[in-house]
């Protein structure tokens, strides 16, 4: 850590599995936004920073784009921001949250059908596999 709780970028690509390069792609496309510099200009995050790419890293391969991944970790943080909000406003947001989630469940619904597929060809192929070799093993001995 550098520090007050604050971790270079070093640190919280090894926590968070994401490259350096892509951390700071996600800083360049403002998804997140270092919490801190150092006196030598390296960027320093805290563990909301963290937490903030994991949530980016989940979404990822739910093919959510750029602009909805914005759009959620905004909504949570205005939603978590303790600023009390219109009633009006707070209501769209947390049905934009339910949106949201509606949609991760469909897509991880989708996911899980995909995954059945890959496992179901997998399965297929492993008993080509074992038909085939059991075939070569008996073939073998009889043409010798």
């Amino acid at each position: 850590m550098a520090g007050n709780g604050l971790m270079q970028i070093g640190e919280v690509a090894e926590r968070t599995g994401l490259s350096l390069r892509t951390i700071r792609y996600y800083e360049e496309v403002d998804l997140v936004v270092p919490s801190a510099r150092s006196q030598g200009g390296f960027r320093l995050y805290t563990d909301e920073d963290v937490d903030r790419l994991q949530v980016i890293k989940r979404m990822k391969p739910l093919d959510f784009s750029l602009d909805q991944m914005r759009e959620l970790l905004e909504i949570v943080d205005r939603l978590g921001s303790g600023t009390r909000l219109p009633k009006t406003e707070r209501t769209r947001l947390l049905n934009t949250l339910l949106e949201y989630r509606a949609a991760v469940q469909a897509r991880c619904e989708a996911l899980r059908k995909q995954l059945d597929i890959a496992q179901e060809f997998a399965e297929t192929l492993s008993i080509h596999i074992d038909d085939l070799a059991g075939t070569a093993r008996t073939a073998t001995p009889a043409t010798r």
